[in-house]
């Protein structure tokens, strides 16, 4: 059982960045060809949910939104607090589940 919930938390946690990671990629491109975007709230969205290295990888692999106060200092913050939930996840709601 426990090695179920690891299994599917690391799946979890590389879909959430790379999907993050896939949709800089794609407003950069929207943004290039000025089309419809992905809001700003959406991409925080991802962050929170997991997806914050994905996020900042690809901010800056795109040079996407790094000018940006909001995502240059949000996503690190988001990032954080990434760590501390799933550091909080591990040590304390994990073992009281199993």
């Amino acid at each position: 059982m426990n090695q179920k919930f690891i299994f599917y938390f690391v799946i979890y946690y590389l879909v959430i960045n790379l999907i993050s990671y896939f949709i800089m990629w794609y407003d950069k491109k929207k943004a290039k060809n000025n089309d419809w975007r992905i809001s700003e709230k959406a991409l925080f969205l991802f962050a929170i949910f997991l997806g914050g290295f994905g996020i900042y990888v690809g901010m800056y692999k795109f040079r996407h939104k790094t000018k940006h106060l909001k995502f240059t200092i949000g996503i690190p913050v988001v990032i954080i607090l990434n760590i501390i939930t799933i550091y909080y996840l591990f040590t304390k709601i994990y073992f009281i589940i199993f």
